[in-house]
């Protein structure tokens, strides 16, 4: 029976307070027969569930393409709900009844739709409270039995939404972090159930967060990044059954007054006085006669725009795995995992009576609570007790990084069921599994994904623990396509990349970090600022999003210009560049002097391999994707300018770096994978670079040496180039530099440094130590691609069409990843038993797929239990087939 199932609107499923008049939409095809394909859709949006006022009907229309089709009826109006429904045929000739009906529900679609005004408290002439959060209130009455109301709120800070004592949704840390002057996202709500006919009451605190709070604490000016004053903003549109109306707004009359947060940073905690509480201030029958007047803030409403990504929630729950004392006498609670959020806690005691907190990733080598990596960042909670019974707590306008937790001051004896650590990350759903017979690689598999969660908190953050949490956009570039398999990550990098494109100056160049909160000078390294391109490539990629490419195709293109007009004979030999940064070749013999715990740490965090180098490798390879970008958007002009430039960037490479024998004459691991993964070789000189490569690797006892820019390549230039033994065995190494040795160390998450614990449990530093730092995580995307074989057809984007292409060697018994495509579920599933390759795949409907097995002789080929006979398809010890939709098993002799 052939199905229409799992509706999305911008990749959401019925959403409300979308920003956009011409959202897309998709869908996913259930059959029980196999080979399917859409050959025919049609949709219907309607003004009612009933589908009896057809607003757009796109009528029958010839596709294959169940992805991102564009709404393309009558002009949306703002804070409307449609309704949209989605039948097809398939290629069998079956035609699927209507799917369910789906909605969708608009937002202030123009900023002149807004009537509310920004208000604020009078902090400014009271310093004693510039810390304090303010609280804002307003009574009001509703004549009528509610039909449907929608809240519509953001901040210039962080708010939390209030109407008659209950909290308004369930998302933390809003409205996100954006270019604040530029763009500035509002939420919406459904807060039907939450009002009465009768007395209601609206309210909201807030605190200073990303806007006015501290902000890379390093720097001399590391508050007020946006400004000085916070400020909220809420629109209550309230229908009623008889069909009246009303709207309720900030503005001068509504009321503030200062509560129990005396301070909330993002970096150094919450300061809670529970006896300080407002008790019944967002309740109809609050007293306020005390209350101050607010004032009204004039901000530009051109600048709000709809919440963009999923906003950040509580996603999980955890509970520590014990308690114990440390040598020093502290009372710490250890978590099992190295996290982002926060403890939610109870206790009991007198009125002022407190209890204190402090976060902390590691133990020292003693065992001692180890906080020196936090440098500046507080990360405490400290919470005064009313002196009510039983108290809970967890925090508002802040987050920490963190496993462990010393409990420096509590209210009688500490039990561990009072206590409960709270993650929070934008709540992206999973998409990606990998899983081996190897318990090691599995554990480091779970580290990459929690790497991820804790520094995905509304953007790509370096880290969750310390005084910087900022958007770096090396690491975010590195980590990209990794990202991409585990979870569904495109929003959340289209939030991301237009505060990229916010905050690129007029010549092209791109902040080191995004939202940009450094100073003006920081712009513009390779490998970072080449974000701008490679980050939209790679979401197009995974997800199919042209919407993507022509967003951020002119940020694309003036990030190539500004290099262009940089560099020298093209090549890019000017500027500051962080190059292959924390790479581990610019120490002498590291591996063996840091295996020894010699106590003299990198004084460089710049890798060996040279700076212009690196910078003109990411010049060709960026505008290879730019090349690509200009040819799926048909725009043949650039598309011929920039091939061109590209032959002249890598004539210019080969002259420059390459003797006239054909030798790299840079020779460092990465200067090799770099010019290997970017195509930057000649044929002729490939066999050589690639062998220099393997004994540069051999040199250093089959470790790696490699930073931030030559890691992510490193194991997919060794397969592709035909040496996926050497991958494996940079895989599987456990000693110190390698990605398992963090695991042998215990680690959960995946650290900044390859030794930031030295084998003498040591630390690499203190200035820049993080235990949870994604980018060494970019590994994953060669277990997804490589090992499991579960890859992308450029022609055909978003997993349309699958490339399997496993890579099955004895290292594994047996290999499984799965991935949530946009079309369905793909995975695949290999084995080696008793010298026999079992493979298991799942091709979802709409889709194809061609699988690539290493398989000598063809009569031993089996395919869903039958012969392989087609022998003609096996070629050099290879059988390619072509796959339709279903599940598909094959076995034949392994073949290493």
């Amino acid at each position: 029976m052939l199905q229409v199932k799992k509706l999305k609107c911008g990749y959401r499923e019925n959403p409300i307070g979308i920003g956009e008049f011409n959202p897309e939409f998709s869908w996913r095809i259930e059959s029980d027969q196999t080979g399917i394909l859409q050959s025919d859709y049609q949709i219907q949006v309607s003004l009612n569930a009933g589908f009896t006022d057809v607003l757009w009907d796109s009528g029958v229309v010839a596709s294959a393409n169940s992805i991102h089709v564009a709404y393309s009826g009558a002009r949306l109006n703002s804070r409307q709900r449609y309704y949209f429904r989605v039948k097809i045929r398939d290629n069998h000739g079956n035609i699927s009844t209507w799917s369910e009906t789906a909605f969708f529900e608009t937002g202030m679609l123009d900023p002149k739709d807004w009537k509310a005004e920004f208000i604020s408290a009078d902090q400014e002439e009271h310093p004693v409270y510039s810390a304090v959060s303010p609280y804002f209130r307003k009574n009001f009455a509703i004549e009528h039995e509610i039909l449907s109301a929608r809240a519509y709120a953001t901040s210039l800070g962080l708010y939390e939404l209030r109407i008659n004592g209950r909290k308004v949704g369930d998302s933390f840390l809003t409205p996100g972090w954006t270019s604040y002057n530029k763009r500035l996202q509002y939420q919406t709500y459904d807060v039907t159930s939450l009002l009465q006919a009768g007395a209601n009451t609206v309210g909201a605190f807030l605190g200073n967060g990303w806007y006015k709070g501290h902000v890379a604490s390093w720097e001399e000016n590391a508050t007020q990044k946006y400004g000085s004053r916070v400020a909220v903003l809420i629109e209550l549109h309230i229908i009623c059954k008889d069909g009246s109306s009303q709207v309720i707004s900030t503005d001068k009359n509504w009321k503030t007054s200062f509560g129990p947060i005396l301070q909330s940073e993002i970096y150094d905690g919450e300061i809670y006085d529970a006896t300080k509480e407002l008790c019944g201030w967002d309740r109809p029958d609050y007293n306020d006669q005390l209350w101050s007047p607010v004032h009204e803030i004039k901000v530009d409403k051109k600048i709000l725009v709809a919440q963009e990504n999923f906003p950040v929630k509580k996603v999980e729950t955890l509970r520590p795995v014990s308690l114990f004392k440390t040598p020093q006498g502290d009372s710490v609670l250890d978590f099992g995992q190295n996290m982002a959020g926060w403890v939610r806690f109870k206790a009991a005691g007198p009125k002022g009576s407190r209890v204190v907190l402090h976060h902390a990733e590691v133990l020292d080598s003693a065992g001692n609570f180890y906080t020196a990596n936090l440098r500046s960042a507080k990360q405490t909670v400290e919470y005064i007790l009313k002196g009510d019974g039983t108290e809970a707590f967890e925090p508002h306008f802040t987050y920490q990084g963190f496993r462990y937790v010393r409990v420096a001051e509590y209210p009688g004896e500490i039990n561990l069921e009072n206590f409960e650590g709270i993650v929070l990350h934008s709540n992206m759903e999973k998409t990606g599994d990998f899983t081996c017979s190897d318990a090691l690689v599995n554990q480091l598999q779970h580290n990459i994904l929690w790497g991820q969660k804790d520094n995905f908190v509304d953007i790509p953050t370096d880290c969750p623990q310390r005084d910087e949490r900022l958007g770096w956009t090396g690491d975010a570039q590195i980590f990209a396509r990794t990202a991409c398999y585990n979870m569904d990550v495109a929003l959340f990098y289209k939030k991301w990349l237009r505060d990229l494109k916010a905050d690129q100056l007029p010549d092209g160049q791109v902040a080191f970090v995004v939202p940009h909160a450094l100073t003006k000078a920081e712009y513009s390294s390779s490998g970072w600022g080449d974000a701008a391109v490679i980050c939209p490539w790679t979401v197009y990629l995974c997800y199919g999003d042209k919407r993507v490419l022509e967003e951020q195709y002119s940020s694309m293109k003036a990030w190539i210009d500004y290099i262009r007009s940089q560099a020298h004979s093209n090549l890019w030999n000017t500027g500051f560049h962080f190059g292959d940064w924390l790479a581990l070749d610019q120490m002498k013999n590291s591996k063996f002097n840091s295996a020894a715990g010699d106590k003299d740490k990198q004084d460089d965090y710049f890798g060996a391999t040279p700076n212009d180098y690196i910078a003109t490798a990411f010049y060709a390879y960026s505008t290879s994707l730019f090349v690509k970008t200009a040819r799926v958007l048909h725009n043949k002009e650039d598309e011929a300018e920039y091939a061109t430039l590209l032959k002249e960037i890598i004539t210019a490479f080969h002259n420059e770096y390459f003797t006239p024998a054909g030798r790299l004459a840079i020779h460092t691991q990465t200067a090799y994978v770099l010019a290997l993964m970017f195509n930057l070789v000649e044929e002729k000189n490939k066999e050589r670079t690639v062998q220099a490569l393997l004994d540069l690797l051999k040199e250093n006892d089959w470790h790696l040496s490699t930073g931030f820019l030559g890691t992510p390549y490193l194991c997919h230039v060794l397969s592709q180039n035909g040496h996926p033994e050497a991958a494996y065995k940079l895989l599987m190494q456990t000693d110190y530099p390698s990605w398992l040795y963090q695991v042998t160390k215990g680690a959960t998450t995946v650290w900044e440094h390859w030794d930031g614990i030295k084998p003498d449990n040591t630390f690499w530093s203190t200035d820049m130590n993080s235990f949870n730092h994604y980018a060494y995580g970019s590994i994953g995307s060669w277990l997804y691609q490589v090992v499991a074989g579960i890859e992308i057809d450029e022609t055909q984007p978003a997993y349309k069409h699958i490339i399997f292409r496993p890579t099955p060697f004895q290292t594994f018994q047996w290999v499984k990843a799965t991935y949530d495509s946009l079309y369905g579920r793909v995975s695949l599933q290999w084995k080696i038993t008793n010298g026999k390759l079992e493979i298991v795949t799942e091709v979802p409907h709409n889709t194809t797929a061609t699988i690539i097995l290493t398989c000598a002789d063809a009569a031993h080929l089996t395919v869903n239990g039958k012969p392989f006979e087609a022998e003609s398809a096996v070629h050099d010890g290879k059988a390619i087939l072509e796959l339709g939709s279903g599940n598909w098993n094959f076995s034949c002799p392994y073949v290493q």
